[in-house]
């Protein structure tokens, strides 16, 4: 492999491991609503099953030595871990206290925040497109946004929007570390979510059903997505990786409505094909001109 193509392959390599992350993803709103129990029981079994079998697949594969890197990498590892933590509480809290279709469609300003960050402490040059889809996305949710006015709906928009913002400087500092191990920062960000939720939590107290599908999301979903997701960002400019988000909007409302027959608005639909529509365009001009966003960050402190 040549110099000149090896961006190239990168990118491409980037993009199927970040479009992969997010299909799986996608089933995440699903597995909440299915559980069928308060967010602080799933917050509480979602992160202790994660942090289980990540660090159980670790010993076993021989991994283990990754908390080791993970810890030689000081206090940003553990922003980032404390900071993913604390995603996954949020993404919980919104499901339960707005639509699905409105909690995935407000996620998708991660890109916007991504590329804040990214541009204020990675200094890295955002192409022409990415902020053209980026200001496309956003309006898109300020028409979720207007579909929520007078509803009981706007706290858990309020808490996507909060966790978009975290999502994006989770991104950015996660680019900012390409090197940093990703299965422990994931272990351990479900110790962080379990922690937070244990003190509202009765988590003996749910059906048998509720704790299949606590597995099923703790032990398989949710560390694969996240592994796959944030390995994206060793090849992909953080508000890059923060487009692909976007296809859990299409995804996660559809697989709720196959299954629940969750309504989606007509605001939150409209909304959502201005999102993907910035997505879809925005990859096909990545996909042909890669090279141009591959701007190697430099090293500003944190």
């Amino acid at each position: 492999m040549t110099a000149s193509t090896a961006p190239l392959v990168d990118h491409r390599q980037g993009v199927l491991v970040a479009t992969l992350g997010v299909l799986v993803l996608s089933f995440d709103a699903l597995l909440v609503r299915l559980v069928g129990a308060s967010p602080y029981d799933i917050g509480f079994w979602r992160g202790a099953l994660v942090f289980v079998s990540m660090t159980t697949f670790m010993v076993v594969t021989g991994r283990v030595q990754q908390f080791r890197v993970f810890a030689a990498h000081g206090v940003a590892a553990l922003i980032i871990t404390l900071l993913y933590g604390i995603n996954t509480g949020l993404f919980v809290l919104s499901i339960n206290h707005t639509s699905v279709a409105n909690a995935v469609v407000v996620l998708a300003s991660s890109s916007f925040f991504a590329a804040l960050f990214s541009w204020l402490l990675l200094r890295e040059t955002i192409p022409l497109r990415t902020w053209v889809a980026i200001v496309v996305a956003m309006a898109g949710v300020l028409i979720v946004f207007a579909g929520s006015l007078g509803m009981d709906q706007w706290l858990g928009d309020a808490l996507a929007l909060l966790l978009a913002m975290l999502m994006g400087l989770m991104l950015t500092l996660l680019r900012r570390l390409p090197n940093l191990p990703k299965m422990p920062v994931v272990a351990l960000s479900g110790l962080v979510t379990s922690l937070l939720c244990v003190g509202f939590a009765e988590p003996l107290a749910l059906s048998a059903a509720s704790y299949g599908w606590l597995a099923v999301m703790g032990l398989l979903q949710m560390p694969t997505a996240s592994v796959l997701i944030m390995t994206a960002t060793r090849y992909l400019p953080a508000p890059e990786v923060s487009l692909f988000l976007l296809i859990e909007t299409l995804l996660g409302p559809v697989w709720v409505w196959l299954v629940l027959s969750e309504a989606i608005s007509p605001l939150t639909f409209f909304g959502g094909v201005a999102i993907l529509g910035a997505i879809f365009v925005h990859s096909w001009l990545s996909l042909r001109k890669p090279e141009t966003d591959l701007v190697a960050p430099t090293d500003p402190p944190l």
